[in-house]
């Protein structure tokens, strides 16, 4: 962590020295400078620095380049340091979340940050400080008082290991290629199996590039399931599907629907209680009503974890009609499949051992670096039989090892990028009861900003009840409303209330949540907690935000 630190506070010597331009590399002594300015600066560990001019040296002079290894060290070097003092900044609260600007703003350009591309090279000087205006005017996720998404936090394992996976600049198609990463993969794959409650003999996966992906696969397998001959003679072969999900569902069913061809009308939308739940009865009335229109119901979507407010539909339930009906059950976990891994929140999932599928994201409520997400499957063997077309310039039968790692026709994509190393070297580093107590912390975190919210008489609770995961909704009623009776009028003010004090704070930019409608419901905000650097004080400061800037409305 010294080390750190003193990378990240010479980077920031450098740029303050150099009107905001890196420009150094690493030396015996700083010749340039006079010795009071060598006395300020911060000691290295093992030397010290000079200046080094690149605005003379371009991508060109770097490895391969013969002479280029020396300016290669130098250059990554530099960027190193402007990459250390951005982590540093992350976990400092003085910091800002965000320098905001308008997108015109930003396409017209800042300070010498232009967007614009160039016919002709420009120099390392300038792509280093490109890289360094790229930080300072985007968001900084991975910040104690970034709210906003389900997916935040910067974990320092993880940020090595995506480190790595670039620079090993691998695919994830065959063994040949990717001899470590494929098992990994494998390894993983059935440590996430096991968590849901599958049988050791039982199981299979993929990591996909979002969990609206992995959410189209299951769609694909469960339709493959039912009717083999889709995927040859297309859905003209097929009679008409139905399938439901709750109305608090993710906005990625409908849109797989739309995409298989299966069609937006034929998503039966289930009624969800005042929690957000999906309602059993109500499910099964859906069945019924599409049989009765003529369409062959074949899948369910319940949701581990809805995004608005956390909540998790009643697996068992929902399973059961399942069987009855010959359905396949898919669980969406993509924001609640993180909770498998507390003993004492992974309750809430009962019952998702007896999915056909599960999405879950790690990117999400474990933290690990954007994009990690898996798609599991209970019926070993489905992913290959279904997307299998067996190219054979990649998978040749012949091969001198074991073909079946070779998992690239499991995939509809060709190339795939490897997103399991950060996920294993995080899982080496925390262990299973790391990330228990890391899921645990943020589930802290919103049962404290429940619990402030429900003292408060300028705050109102879109839920009543405590939150079943780290999701927290609320308004804020200023001054002017507190004393209004609720109707239309109302609701129409209270609607504008959220995204003012939004805007206000995106323009302060020292904290950042977000808001919606949701059915009747006006705008209100949307707190989320997946960041194991969050702490208490970082939602008092919230609250006295939102306060702040609201006060006047």
């Amino acid at each position: 962590m010294e080390a750190m630190q003193n990378l990240s506070d010479i980077s920031e010597v450098f740029l303050a020295r150099g009107q905001a331009k890196p420009g150094y590399m690493w030396a015996e002594s700083n010749s340039d400078s006079s010795p009071a300015e060598n006395a300020k600066l911060p000691e290295m560990p093992d030397s010290s620095c000079t200046a080094k001019d690149f605005s003379s040296i371009h991508s060109k002079d770097l490895l391969p380049h013969p002479d280029g290894e020396k300016m290669t060290r130098n250059f990554l070097q530099e960027l190193l340091g402007i990459l250390l003092a951005y982590v540093g900044k992350t976990f400092d609260r003085s910091s800002k979340v965000l320098d905001f600007h308008h997108p015109h703003q930003l396409k017209e350009g800042l300070e010498g940050f232009s967007l614009e591309l160039p016919d002709q090279p420009e120099n390392l000087e300038q792509i280093l400080v490109d890289c360094r205006d790229t930080l300072k005017y985007g968001v900084k996720t991975g910040h104690p008082r970034f709210f906003n998404q389900l997916s935040s936090g910067l974990d320092v394992i993880g940020l090595a290991g995506e480190w790595l996976t670039s620079t090993a600049n691998t695919n994830m198609f065959t063994f040949e290629i990717s001899p470590v990463f494929i098992l990994m993969e494998e390894i993983v794959l059935r440590k996430m199996q096991e968590k849901v409650g599958w049988a050791a003999e039982e199981g299979d996966g993929i990591f996909c590039p979002g969990g609206s992906m992995s959410n189209l696969y299951s769609l694909l397998l469960a339709r493959y399931d039912r009717y083999p001959e889709v995927k040859t003679g297309g859905m003209a072969e097929l009679p008409r599907l139905a399938l439901f999900t709750s109305e608090h569902s993710h906005y990625s069913i409908r849109k797989a629907a739309a995409v298989l061809g299966i069609g937006t009308k034929n998503v039966f939308v289930v009624k969800c209680d005042e929690r957000g739940k999906m309602i059993p009865d109500e499910l099964e009335s859906c069945i019924i009503r599409a049989k009765t229109l003529g369409c062959v119901p074949f899948y369910v979507n319940a949701t581990a974890g809805t995004t608005v407010y956390g909540a998790f539909d009643p697996l068992h339930n929902i399973a059961d009609i399942c069987a009855k009906h010959n359905l396949w059950m898919h669980v969406d976990a993509a924001w609640g499949g993180g909770l498998l891994m507390s003993k004492r929140h992974r309750g809430k999932l009962q019952g998702i051992e007896r999915a056909s599928s599960v999405t879950w994201n790690p990117h999400k409520m474990m933290g690990v670096p954007l994009q990690c997400a898996a798609l599991l499957v209970r019926k070993k063997g489905l992913l290959q039989e279904c997307n299998q077309l067996k190219a054979e310039y990649l998978f040749q039968p012949d091969k001198q090892y074991d073909v079946s790692y070779d998992t690239g026709d499991k995939s509809i994509q060709c190339g795939r990028h490897v997103d399991i190393f950060k996920l294993w070297l995080m899982w080496k580093a925390k262990g299973s009861e790391g990330f228990s107590m890391q899921v645990n912390r943020c589930l802290e975190n919103a049962e404290y900003l429940f619990n402030c919210l429900s003292k408060r008489a300028d705050f109102e609770l879109v839920c009543n009840s405590k939150p079943e995961h780290s999701n927290v909704c609320f308004w804020y009623i200023p001054p002017s409303l507190r004393g209004v009776s609720p109707g239309p009028e109302r609701d129409k003010r209270l609607h504008e209330v959220a995204p003012k004090i939004k805007a206000k704070m995106m323009e302060e930019g020292m904290v950042m949540i977000g808001y919606q409608p949701l059915k009747d419901k006006v705008n209100f905000f949307r707190c989320v907690f997946s960041n194991p650097a969050t702490r208490k004080e970082d939602v008092d400061f919230l609250l006295d935000e939102i306060t702040r800037l609201g006060c006047g409305l």
